[in-house]
């Protein structure tokens, strides 16, 4: 079977488990391996989960992918989240922002939500910092 069949399969097996389609299951003793899937799977990790084949292709980072990446790995080292935290807040993004995003923009993304959630900064400081930026960009250019 295909990745994005089996995609789909876990998908549908899901949906099953959902309460609004919920079949109350009877404690079994044995279950199958698809239903096994379906109960492990945690509503919004994407993380995993089959995908269809890409292609590998050597890529360069550009210069904001490395500033993220040492952005993510500085707030590591100064205690504000570890690897772990990092990777449950991409899966927390949901499939939309997860799939959507540049790996790289799901750092700073979740680096950003972290820093709130955390009480770090605050959403004004947040936006004023990204109004700053923007202006210097735009001075560059």
């Amino acid at each position: 079977m295909s990745a994005p069949n089996r995609f789909d399969e876990v998908q549908t097996r899901v949906a099953d488990l959902a309460p609004a389609f919920r079949k109350p299951l009877d404690s079994p003793y044995e279950i199958s391996n698809e239903l096994f899937t379906a109960l492990r799977h945690v509503l919004h990790d994407v993380g995993g989960q089959p995908d269809a084949p890409i292609e590998y292709r050597e890529k360069v980072e550009e210069p904001w992918e490395m500033n993220t990446y040492v952005t993510c790995e500085c707030l590591g080292w100064r205690g504000v989240w570890n690897s772990e935290e990092r990777r449950r807040a991409e899966n927390d993004l949901g499939a939309t922002l997860y799939f959507g995003l540049p790996y790289y923009a799901r750092w700073a993304t979740v680096a950003a939500k972290v820093l709130i959630n955390k009480g770090l900064i605050t959403p004004d400081e947040l936006s004023a910092k990204l109004d700053e930026v923007r202006a210097r960009m735009e001075a560059r250019q």
